[in-house]
């Protein structure tokens, strides 16, 4: 991961700059210790190298939109650091199937084949997890150790900038409106797994309501579609 003091070389220099008190903070040293520890005796997802994807493809003065999941998906083959995406060839997660068919009823766009989102975040669709690593089979195993204090930071970098669409499924996502003030736009419902889809997030067409709202603040709407 990365020791105490010294930032992820392979970040863009906006998010060094903005992110680079928390590298150097004590909780994020703790926090490295305890994931490496972690990975000396278990599968930790996802990989090293792709713990910050999200950061990696959207810029911090690139972004649009944030969608927040929670942690990452924690089989085999499927985390790669974009909330909710897999990689070509891996099977489509249920909440993912959920969100391509919320698109589809939203904007027409037919369901995807494949569940890799880079398309989304290289158009400023910041794909970012409230913890940004799990155990392997399991879920939110890496909650509370400190994750969750670097994203808070990362939401009020983004917060401090231009207005974005902040898209909140979930009550745990739901939880960082307070601190997202009212020049943005944000989104919420329930969370796209097939627990929760049922009970508000199908029929909430998030996806029109993001881009009405890049459009009336004089911006290109997202192309959703990744056909």
């Amino acid at each position: 991961m990365t020791q105490r003091g010294v930032v992820p070389s392979d970040l863009p220099k906006c998010w060094r700059t903005a992110l680079g008190d928390e590298f150097a903070a004590d909780y994020f040293s703790e926090l490295q210790a305890f994931v490496s520890a972690e990975r000396a005796k278990i599968k930790v997802f996802p990989p090293i190298s792709e713990v910050y994807s999200a950061f990696n493809l959207t810029p911090l003065e690139d972004v649009r939109v944030v969608i927040l999941g929670q942690d990452p998906y924690h089989d085999d083959g499927q985390a790669h650091g974009l909330s909710f995406s897999v990689k070509p060839g891996v099977k489509i997660p249920p909440s993912l199937r959920n969100i391509f068919k919320e698109l589809e009823a939203d904007l027409g766009i037919p369901v995807a084949r494949d569940g890799y989102l880079k398309a989304w975040a290289k158009q400023g669709v910041l794909l970012l997890n409230t913890v940004l690593t799990v155990r392997e089979h399991a879920a939110n195993s890496h909650r509370n150790r400190g994750w969750e204090r670097f994203t808070d930071t990362v939401i009020a970098r983004v917060n401090a900038g231009p207005a974005v669409a902040f898209v909140l499924w979930g009550k745990p996502a739901q939880k960082k409106s307070v601190e997202i003030d009212g020049r943005h736009l944000i989104v919420e419902s329930a969370h796209p797994s097939p627990l929760s889809a049922y009970r508000g997030f199908l029929g909430s067409k998030p996806f029109s309501q993001i881009n009405a709202f890049l459009e009336a603040n004089g911006g290109k709407p997202i192309d959703w579609d990744l056909s």
